[in-house]
């Protein structure tokens, strides 16, 4: 037995001697962090790049990889290498919601990645123009109430995105048969809302908030479970009554069987930049708000969300689409 043990032992410890060179190696090895969409998740990415940089001492690089929602990036992460080189800046979108809005998905959400690190939330906006005349989410309601049947709303970025899904809960908590009219970005929805041709618009909080603040429209409620940072004067859908939570996740991802001590090594490297004012204000200024988690947290968290748009989805009568 006691040979035995022996043997295992010096097998071990070959073994580790024969990985060791390994891991130092990739310690000077550049990071690559893929970004699948812009704005504030590109902002954010190289916030954490330039975070990590400094922590780990190698050199991190911000990538972006555009196109099918985000999925195209995600499909680069699938098929990198488990050794921590590339790793990926996502909303939760991609894991949570898209399940449930495609008949099939070429990557499975669970078993293809492995969750690092929760970064930050963010949520999103419901606004109103001249149209409704409404200041407030109570008064949007009862004026949508007096329009009869088939009242709309914007949805910006569109089908099966967070902001459909955003008024589909609205609809269920108020009874409303809220119809949606999609829109690819928010650009166009707030041009329509301001102009008086869309009653009101859910998406980003971000854009909305900006013209909320010109005076052009009315930011009426935030989807989050606290008031957004681009807008602390602006209550939530359910300080005002309606039962309405929906955030999105912004999150750091690595492939499939990503090593323990690789994940463990990030998000010790990460996790103080959550806690630095300088980052914080940054964070602040792209209406997010810090969501430190480890992998397990994480995975725990899209797990929850995505049986949330699953139940919201099936109640709705959602059809997915074929990709």
């Amino acid at each position: 037995m006691m040979r035995r043990r022996t043997v295992l032992q010096s097998l071990a410890a070959g073994a580790a001697a024969v990985a060791a060179p390994v891991l130092r190696a990739q310690d000077n090895a550049p990071i690559t962090i893929l970004v699948g969409a812009a704005s504030s998740m590109d902002f954010t990415a190289r916030l954490i790049a330039e975070h990590l940089k400094e922590a780990l001492g190698r050199p991190v690089v911000v990538m972006s990889k555009l196109g099918a929602g985000g999925r195209v990036a995600l499909n680069e992460l699938k098929r990198a290498a488990p050794d921590g080189r590339t790793l990926m800046f996502s909303t939760s979108s991609l894991f949570a919601i898209y399940p449930h809005i495609y008949t099939r998905l070429d990557y499975d959400p669970v078993a293809d990645f492995t969750p690092i690190a929760g970064v930050s939330l963010f949520d999103l906006g419901m606004a109103t123009g001249p149209m409704t005349g409404a200041t407030d989410l109570k008064q949007l309601v009862a004026w949508t109430k007096q329009q009869g049947q088939s009242p709309v709303y914007g949805a910006a970025p569109g089908a099966g995105s967070s902001s459909h899904f955003v008024g589909i809960a609205l609809a269920q908590a108020t009874g409303l048969p809220l119809k949606p009219v999609h829109y690819k970005d928010s650009g166009v929805g707030i041009i329509d809302l301001a102009a008086g041709r869309l009653p009101m618009l859910i998406t980003g909080t971000s854009p909305v908030a900006v013209q909320h603040k010109a005076g052009k429209i009315k930011l009426v409620a935030v989807s989050g479970e606290k008031r957004s940072p681009l807008a602390p004067e602006v209550p939530t859908f359910r300080e005002q009554g309606f039962d309405v939570v929906l955030e999105n996740s912004a999150a750091l991802y690595g492939p499939a069987r990503l090593p323990r001590e690789i994940v463990e090594r990030v998000h010790a490297a990460l996790m103080p930049m959550l806690s630095q004012p300088a980052a914080l204000d940054k964070l602040s200024g792209q209406g997010m708000t810090p969501q430190p988690m480890n992998g397990t947290q994480l995975a725990a968290w899209l797990a929850a969300e995505r049986k949330r748009y699953e139940v919201l989805a099936k109640a709705s009568g959602y059809v997915p689409e074929a990709l």
